[in-house]
């Protein structure tokens, strides 16, 4: 049998309570959904408050709460799509601000997955980034923020409104890692740090004690040059002094006396005293000539032990520069580069120690944010644990017994950890505890964490009392709540139903139930049903008001052979529901 689906039109709105409902924007204004499995085209426009989904067994309610969480990023299944179809299709419109948000989900056959938010193509991770915080669903078969112990110690805060303490710790660790972040840009193992001290020390002591002078290599090596030839330079002195300024033969003493006939002649014709003053200029240039020859010819090294310093200094020179670089200038220069090595060393080790110092008092500053955090959380972990107790009791779960455990996190060896009370605790931004849900639903039973309750019904109820008590605090705008009432039944059924109606004033509800009692409450309901025509099953959605709830409900509380007491049954529910309300609303 091939199975289709359609839906019927939707009747005409109801009108909102006469209470005001401060909605959380990013509520689930549409739910469109193509080829899911049993149905084949749907459209549900759904209202702020609280819709319930009602319908047989089978029918595709709990279908509709899958649909949305493909919506918002849940991991795609494959064999949701429709028999015969290539892809499924769901489009979730949400009233988010400052403009509505559309988010689609394609599932193909084949197993291709494509997800898309205001007609752009983004991953399923991205989708749910994004989406996932608008939508919470609690169901048997759906994963939930309330199991994860972290979602529960951030709802403990803001039970508690440890805005203020919650602050001062991530203050607190953040100046502590900033202060790790500069103290690792100084990490430097000790010994090698000692290593490349002692070397940059070393090489800038040794170039500093080595005195060298830019052009002193070459200097030795002239006057080594020199020395090799000393008899020569010595005898060709010699030979100059005496061509220059030998007794009554010398250039100089020549040079004299044209100078003092120029002179003389001076007297007679002054155009000689320029050749006067020539003369006796070149007499001075010839007497400086043979006294720089004389001394070069004395600088000359005639001494072994001389030659033999020049020779080691020349050689230390070389040595120097092998290692160091080309020349005394580069020589010099790196010296300078090693000193200044060397400072910056000392000063890196100053600094560590600096940082070290201020990472020991930061930690100090983090344990006693943290304890205070800790004490305070302590606290409103006793108040919640009492009140969400208290809530469940009114849901049926008279004997149950509820737990906020606030507990220290035990740093591993190598964790960055406080120590409190002589204990290693481990710490991030958000304390130093671990929170976690614990229940125990039967007497002599141990509590057990929130995550480890099989039954999705009690979980949803859990979920629902939690949500009650913390509905300020938790700002998701729609809450979804699938096989709520499994397990109940009566009179303990219409205080979930009143719950819910109650939790619907601050946040969007949807929630599937097989009892009239809860549906009752509902500002919208919802039929789900499904029919054969033409050899398909055809799955019809309706919005029912007036006669048609009245007999929807009393079809739930009696089953289809209910006849006029059922129907009774239902007209009073509603009546007792309505006046509820009233009275609720204006609390």
């Amino acid at each position: 049998m091939t199975e289709t689906a359609e839906v019927a039109p939707t009747g005409p709105a109801l009108e909102p309570e006469p209470a005001a409902m401060p909605m959380a924007a990013g509520r689930l204004a549409e739910l469109s959904v193509r080829d899911l499995a049993l149905i084949e085209r749907l459209r549900i426009a759904f209202e702020p408050g609280l819709n319930v989904l009602t319908g047989e067994t089978g029918a595709g309610k709990s279908l509709l709460i899958d649909a949305l969480g493909l919506a918002v990023g849940a991991r795609a299944d494959t064999s949701l799509v429709r028999h015969g179809s290539d892809t499924a299709r769901v489009e979730a419109l949400f009233d988010r601000l400052p403009e509505p948000l559309i988010c689609v989900r394609e599932v193909s056959a084949a197993g291709r997955s494509t997800a898309r938010i205001d007609d752009e193509t983004v991953t399923a991770a991205r989708l749910a980034d994004v989406a996932g915080r608008l939508v919470e669903i609690h169901g048997q078969h759906d994963q939930q923020r309330l199991l994860d112990e972290r979602w529960q110690r951030e709802l403990l805060d803001a039970f508690g409104r440890l805005e203020r303490e919650r602050e001062a710790m991530a203050l607190a660790v953040e100046a502590w890692r900033t202060n790790q972040a500069a103290l690792a840009e100084l990490a430097l193992d000790p010994r090698e740090l000692a290593r490349r001290l002692e070397l940059h020390q070393h090489q800038a002591g040794e170039i500093a004690g080595a005195k060298l002078r830019v052009g002193e290599a070459a200097e030795i090596l002239a006057r080594l040059a020199a020395a090799q030839h000393a008899e020569a330079i010595a005898r060709g002195s010699v030979e100059i002094n005496e061509a220059l300024a030998g007794e009554g033969s010398g250039a100089r003493e020549a040079t004299a006396v044209a100078a003092q006939r120029a002179r003389e002649l001076a007297r007679l014709d002054e155009r000689y005293e320029p050749v006067a003053e020539r003369l006796l200029g070149l007499a001075a240039e010839i007497e400086d000539a043979a006294a720089e020859a004389r001394n070069l010819a004395e600088s000359v090294e005639h001494d072994p032990t001389a030659l033999a310093a020049m020779e080691e200094r020349l050689s230390q020179i070389y040595a120097l520069e092998r290692k160091y670089g080309e020349g005394e200038a580069a020589v010099i220069a790196y010296g300078e580069r090693a000193t200044a090595d060397a400072d910056r060393l000392l000063a890196l080790e100053a600094s560590r120690e600096t940082r070290q110092a201020e990472s020991a008092r930061l930690l100090v500053e983090v344990a006693a944010a943290g304890q205070e955090l800790s004490r305070c959380r302590t606290l409103a972990a006793g108040r919640l644990s009492e009140a969400v107790e208290a809530a469940l009791g009114g849901l049926g779960f008279r004997q149950t017994s509820f737990t906020v455990s606030v507990a220290h996190r035990s740093a591993g060896t190598a964790e960055a950890a406080v120590e409190v009370d002589g204990q290693r605790l481990a710490f991030d931004s958000s304390g130093l505890d671990a929170v976690a849900f614990l229940i125990a639903p039967n007497p002599g039973e141990p509590a057990r964490p929130l995550a480890r309750i099989a039954s999705g019904g009690e979980l949803s109820r859990v979920a629902l009392a939690i949500k009650q008590i913390l509905a300020e605090a938790d700002h998701t705008p729609t809450l979804v709540f699938d096989e709520i009432d499994t397990g109940i039944g009566g009179r303990s059924a219409e205080p979930v139903g009143r719950s819910l109606w109650e939790l619907a004033r601050t946040h969007q509800v949807l929630c599937v139930t097989h009892l009239g009692q809860i549906a009752a409450y509902a500002d919208a309901q919802f039929r789900i049903e499904k029919h054969q025509r033409d050899g398909r099953t055809v799955t019809e959605l309706r919005r029912i008001e007036g006669p048609e709830r009245v007999d929807e409900l009393a079809q739930m509380l009696a089953g289809s052979e209910g006849g006029s007491a059922a129907r009774a049954s239902a007209e009073e529910l509603l009546e007792r529901a309505e006046a509820w309300r009233r009275t609720a609303g204006g609390r």
